[in-house]
């Protein structure tokens, strides 16, 4: 018997969030915002001894939040994929989680339900910098950014 599972490589990846995080955020006009600047700030910590990543997000307009959020990341070995569930402040909980996939500096991640996609994209530009675009399709073809953002270490 070897004993309780261990975090893999793919596990121990996702520390590369892991820690404090602001910086610029642009939205694009929605449904549920009329688009503009903001400020982000994301704490983030490995947890469950190593197999998740826990996120907490706020983005802060006029020196006011006025959105947040909480990501559960983790890595599906079966499906070879990771996985990212996303709860905020819209309140409508995730369906299914994210999938997705990690390829040179580049995190992205595809949601799919229904008839909307939506893509998130994580850059990672240095230890201590990455970017983030959040996009949406009706056809998996043609993207629409919601957020391009560029973040620091705290």
């Amino acid at each position: 018997m070897e004993g309780m599972p261990k975090p893999r490589e793919e596990h121990r990846r996702l520390g590369t969030l892991a820690g404090e995080w602001s910086g610029p955020e642009r939205l694009f006009p929605s449904p549920w915002d009329e688009g503009g600047e903001a400020t982000g700030r994301m704490s983030a910590r490995l947890s469950v001894d190593g197999f998740f990543l826990l996120q907490d997000y706020e983005e802060e307009r006029g020196g006011k939040v006025v959105f947040r959020g909480h990501g559960v990341m983790g890595y599906d070995a079966a499906a070879r994929a990771y996985v990212w569930y996303w709860f905020d402040s819209l309140g409508a909980p995730p369906a299914r989680p994210a999938k997705g996939q990690w390829e040179a500096d580049t995190l992205t991640f595809l949601s799919e339900g229904g008839a909307h996609r939506s893509r998130y994209t994580f850059r990672f530009e240095a230890a201590t910098r990455y970017s983030f675009r959040a996009e949406g399709s009706n056809d998996g073809v043609t993207w629409a950014p919601f957020i391009e953002a560029s973040y620091s270490r705290a």
